[in-house]
């Protein structure tokens, strides 16, 4: 078996070079957990195409698995809820339902969370178990629980984490539930996205505690690091701490828009130039200003036959969508169902533009069991409640 020590070690030193890994007592995790042993049975790597390479743990040279463990880079460990890399020897289409987040993310994530000795933390989206690994070193693993709901997943975990030492309190169920069994945690820390932070996180986390997870909306991207301090009258709040992007919850992944576009946009109330590009919403936080406005909002990219860029807003819910045509240098929207999505959308966009841009950052949100509410301070206009179902 290959030593990996000195990747660890060279891992360490790359994270905190770049001002992720600060901790002495994190470093120490970081030294000690192997990455190669959370990868098994195996991984998917791009490939011309959009196709995934598949290369098994036990098939791969030693220096290669090594190589590729200690890659500065998420590794994906599933495709379509149940392929993995075992399984296969050509490459492969499908999309990614489980990975091994990059370190720098995993890290940063833990460092941000301000454990303290003696903490009971609850992991959601245990994953391959890397981080679940991390948080035991640093906390004893009798401190750690952590929920994954893919039963087959769960099982690889859990399997890797004893290998690696760790007999942690491994759950298979729906993480947005939570773990009420072992409640309450000093910490809540989320390793896939959500729409909004569940309630029951927050119900579960001891007045003074803090949930971290990724939240704003559905999209692959547009999603900011949300960092909230729950307060003893059953409240949280915080702020979004910068961008960031994970596998959204199980439950809770985006259903693409397929079928013919065009029939589904056929029948417009109206019709009229845009006050500013759709395009935006291709950029990060414009996405999240997007998603917090019209927060059941779908962004879809085509191409019409001649060539020209088709972009499209659906919101099947409230079945309104909104879509656009470049002509020249201007767009013209189309709009129809009872929701004017861009109208709401653009509304945002304008007003965040003449508040001169504010990064994610700026962006602070207070959470009760009725609502989630965002605001950037300052800005009346740019503040946004969401009620609970």
């Amino acid at each position: 078996m290959t030593d990996t020590a000195p990747h660890r070690r060279a891992l360490a030193a790359r994270l905190t070079a770049a001002g992720v890994l600060v901790s002495p007592r994190w470093r120490a995790a970081v030294e000690a957990v192997p990455r190669e042993l959370f990868l098994h049975p195996g991984v998917f790597l791009p490939a011309e195409g959009g196709r995934w390479r598949p290369v098994a743990a036990l098939g791969a040279a030693p220096d290669e698995w090594v190589q590729i463990a200690y890659r500065d880079e998420s590794l994906t460990t599933q495709l379509d809820g149940h392929l993995t890399a075992d399984e296969v020897s050509d490459l492969v289409e499908g999309s990614p339902t489980s990975s091994s987040t990059t370190p720098v993310t995993v890290v940063d994530m833990l460092e941000k969370l301000q454990v303290q000795d003696g903490h009971q933390v609850l992991e959601i989206g245990t994953g391959t178990g890397y981080s679940t690994a991390l948080l035991c070193h640093r906390l004893d693993e009798d401190n750690v629980t952590t929920v994954e709901v893919d039963p087959a997943v769960a099982t690889r975990a859990d399997a890797a984490l004893e290998t690696a030492g760790y007999s942690t309190w491994t759950v298979t169920g729906d993480g947005l539930l939570g773990y009420p069994r072992r409640a309450p945690y000093d910490r809540v820390i989320a390793t896939c996205a959500v729409r909004r932070i569940p309630y029951t996180w927050i119900r579960q986390t001891t007045p003074g505690g803090t949930v971290l997870a990724t939240v704003g909306g559905n999209w692959h991207y547009g999603t900011g690091l949300a960092k909230v301090t729950v307060h003893d009258d059953g409240t949280a709040q915080g702020r979004i701490t910068g961008r960031s992007s994970f596998m959204q919850a199980r439950s809770q992944a985006e259903v693409p828009i397929t079928g013919d576009l065009s029939a589904r946009t056929a029948y417009a109330d109206s019709e009229r130039e845009t006050k500013v590009s759709p395009a935006l919403l291709a950029e990060w936080m414009p996405a999240f200003l997007a998603q917090l406005a019209a927060p059941g909002a779908h962004f879809t990219r085509a191409t019409s036959a001649q060539g020209s860029r088709l972009l499209y807003l659906f919101d099947p819910e409230r079945e309104s969508f909104a879509s656009f045509l470049e002509k020249e240098d201007a767009w013209t929207v189309r709009q129809g169902g009872p929701l004017p999505l861009w109208d709401t959308i653009e509304q945002a966009l304008t007003t965040w533009q003449d508040a001169g841009s504010p990064d994610i950052t700026a962006v602070q949100l207070h959470i009760t069991q009725e609502a989630h509410t965002y605001w950037i301070e300052g800005h009346p206009a740019l503040r946004w409640q969401h009620h609970v179902l």
